[in-house]
């Protein structure tokens, strides 16, 4: 059974939109803004590309990242992954050429059948609205969570606002950094 990952850059009240600058949100680009860069707090990103072995999107995220990632030296890891996009809407031939094997999945049915098969970790980047429907469904096994010392208030959220059970989270990895950003890793108990 492989293990699904959600990695996330995420503010400290839990808005993961528009981190890298995409456009139509206000706080677009806010992991550059007045947070000192440090390498080091990014190590994990690098580590993701090594460890996965399939690359798991929603239809907005594909879309955003297929458009820059295929040509980026930084991304090169994931050029050659097997990549799965979840969405109703997309058709095979929407999909980028160049940058590797896509796969549509029709539904949450589809990504937990995809759990069930051979192989190593899969890893969801961006995705807000796939990240909460997996985790509604019990479909996520790991938080990859670079946390960034700012309120965002509005704006897409990582995690579902469902009424649900608690869920237990196990910390596994955690480094803070001199900017303030801390490295956070947990593992979904079950």
């Amino acid at each position: 059974m492989r293990t699904l990952i959600s990695s996330a850059f995420v503010s400290l009240d839990g808005v993961m939109e528009a981190p890298g600058g995409e456009p139509g949100y206000r706080n677009a680009g806010w992991t550059f803004k007045d947070i000192a860069f440090l390498p080091e707090a990014y190590e994990i990103k690098g580590r993701e590309q090594e460890e996965a072995s399939a690359m798991l999107l929603g239809r907005v995220s594909y879309e955003a990242f297929s458009a820059v990632w295929p040509g980026m030296e930084d991304f090169a890891g994931y050029k050659v992954m097997p990549k799965y996009v979840v969405s109703t809407t997309l058709a095979d031939g929407d999909l980028v050429t160049g940058w590797g094997e896509t796969t549509i999945l029709r539904s949450l049915d589809e990504v937990a059948a995809l759990k069930e098969t051979d192989g190593g970790p899969v890893i969801v980047h961006g995705s807000a609205t796939l990240n909460r429907a997996l985790a509604d469904a019990d479909l996520i096994d790991r938080y990859h969570l670079v946390v960034f010392p700012v309120l965002l208030g509005a704006g897409k959220r990582l995690f579902s606002t469902a009424d649900k059970d608690a869920r237990k989270l196990r910390l596994v990895e955690h480094e803070a950094y001199a900017n303030g950003v801390q490295k956070n890793v947990f593992d979904v108990v079950r």
